[in-house]
C-alpha cells in the first residue's frame, strides 16, 4: 500500500528539503505538496508551483485569498488584533493553511501531515493545533531531526533543489496580504542594524515623498469597506493600502517578541495597510462605543490576540470572544481621515452616524447642561481619599 504524506508547502528552503527527507528518512512513498495562496506575490506562487511539480509527487495550489481576508483579517481588525506590537499576519494565516492541507490530505488518502516548522518557533504550534484534530500522524522533520539552516542549504544543493537563501543572506521571509515578516541570519542579533534591502513593501522614511497624503477609510460594522469614498472589496482595499502607505514609509516594526515557548526573538515586519486600518478602526471605536465597552473590550482584545498568536482559533473561548466583539461592532460604522508622512501616521478626523458625541453638550459656549449640576458630583469625587488623609493625619 502506498504511504502518502501531505506537506504544507511554501516553496522555501525548509519545506523544499522536507520532500526528499520525508522519503529518505521517514519512508513515505509519495509526498503531496499543498501551497495555499493567502496573498503572496504571484511570482512566489509561480516559483513554488514550478518547484513542487519537479520534486513532489503531486501538488495543489489553493486560492484562499478572499477567505483569508473575510474569515481571518476582518475579525482581526474588529478585535484590534495586536500581539506585543505585532499585527499578526503570519500567525492568523497558519490555521487557514493547515485546514486546507488537511482537506487535501483527506482527498488524497494521506496517512500523515507534515510541516517545515522548527522546534523553536510558533508555527509548529499553529499548524499542529489543527493537524492534531485529525487521526493522521504529524511529522515535523526540522524539529525531529534538530536541523540547522546551514545543514538544509547543503542538503538542498546535494539534492539539486534550488533555494534563494544563502549563507550570506539567509533571511527567512513569510508574506501574505496582511504582513511580511523577515527573520534569520544576522537579524537574530538584536544589536544588528538591518540592511535596507530586507524591506520590499515600505520605503525608508528618508526616501518617502516630501508631501503628505490624506486618506479617508470607511467602515461598516467594524469592517473596512471604502478608500477615499470608493467602495472596495476587502482584498483589493488592503492591497491598495499596502502600496499607498508603503510608499510613504508607513508600516515597519522591528521588535523583540516573546514566542509562545518563552523564547525571545528579534522580528522584523512590514504591514502598511494593517497599520492604517488598525489605527483608523481603533479611533472610530472611541467615537461610538461607551467607556465601559472600550475598557472591557481591551481585556477581550488582549486574550483574543494571545489566542490568535498561538493559533488557537478553534478553542471555544475564541468563539466566545468573537461573539462579544461582533456584537460590539454593530455600531462601528463611519469614516476616519488619516495623514501619512515619511513613516508617520496621524489621525485627522472621524465621523459616524452612531457617534456618542454631542458638540452642543460638550461645548464651552453652550448652556444646555447646567454646570451647577456637577457640584454634587464633585463633592463626592475623591471622597474616600480625603477620608484616608484625615485618618493618616491623626496618627
Amino acid at each position: 500500500m502506498v504511504k502518502k504524506v501531505a506537506l504544507a508547502y511554501s516553496g522555501g528552503l525548509d519545506t523544499s528539503v522536507c520532500i526528499p527527507i520525508l522519503k529518505e528518512k521517514y519512508g513515505y512513498d509519495e509526498v503531496i505538496t499543498i501551497a495555499v495562496d493567502v496573498g503572496q506575490p504571484e511570482e512566489d506562487i509561480r516559483k513554488a508551483d514550478a518547484k513542487a511539480q519537479k520534486i513532489s509527487n503531486k501538488h495543489y495550489t489553493i486560492d484562499a485569498k478572499e477567505e483569508f481576508v473575510r474569515d481571518y483579517i476582518f475579525p482581526l481588525i474588529k478585535a484590534n488584533g495586536n500581539y506585543e506590537g505585532y499585527v499578526m499576519g503570519t500567525s492568523v494565516a497558519r490555521p487557514l493553511i493547515a485546514k486546507k492541507v488537511v482537506e487535501a490530505a483527506i482527498k488524497e488518502g494521506a496517512v500523515a501531515l507534515a510541516h517545515g516548522c522548527t522546534g523553536k518557533g510558533n508555527d509548529q504550534l499553529r499548524f499542529e493545533a489543527v493537524f492534531r484534530q485529525t487521526d493522521m500522524d504529524v511529522i515535523a522533520p526540522m524539529r525531529e531531526m534538530n536541523l540547522t539552516r546551514e545543514w538544509e542549504i547543503n542538503y538542498a544543493k546535494e539534492h539539486g533543489i534550488p533555494v534563494e537563501a544563502t549563507k550570506s543572506k539567509p533571511w527567512s521571509v513569510d508574506e501574505n496580504i496582511w504582513s511580511r515578516s523577515i527573520e534569520g541570519g544576522r537579524l537574530e542579533d538584536p544589536s544588528f542594524v538591518p540592511p535596507e534591502d530586507i524591506y520590499e513593501w515600505t520605503k525608508s522614511p528618508e526616501k518617502a515623498p516630501d508631501e503628505p497624503i490624506v486618506l479617508e477609510i470607511g467602515f461598516k460594522a467594524g469592517v473596512p469597506v471604502s478608500l477615499n469614498n470608493e467602495l472596495m472589496e476587502g482584498y483589493p482595499l488592503i492591497k491598495s493600502l499596502n502600496e499607498i502607505a508603503g510608499a510613504h514609509g508607513v508600516g515597519r516594526t522591528d521588535m523583540i517578541e516573546d514566542r509562545v515557548l518563552g523564547l525571545k526573538a528579534r522580528e522584523n515586519y512590514e504591514h502598511p495597510a494593517a497599520t492604517v486600518l488598525l489605527a483608523a478602526h481603533a479611533d472610530l471605536e472611541k467615537l461610538v462605543l461607551t467607556r465601559g465597552e472600550l475598557k472591557f473590550k481591551k481585556t477581550v482584545e488582549e486574550q483574543w490576540s494571545e489566542m490568535a498568536y498561538g493559533g488557537l482559533v478553534d478553542d471555544p473561548l475564541f468563539a466566545d470572544l468573537n461573539a462579544f466583539i461582533d456584537k460590539s461592532q454593530e455600531r462601528v460604522t463611519g469614516t476616519v481621515k488619516v495623514k501619512l508622512y515619511k513613516g508617520a501616521l496621524m489621525i485627522l478626523a472621524r465621523s459616524s452616524p452612531n457617534a456618542l458625541y454631542s458638540e452642543d453638550l460638550v461645548s464651552f459656549d453652550s448652556q444646555t447642561i447646567n454646570q451647577q449640576d456637577a457640584e454634587g458630583f464633585a463633592k463626592y469625587h475623591g471622597f474616600q481619599a480625603r477620608m484616608y488623609r484625615k485618618v493618616m493625619d491623626k496618627k
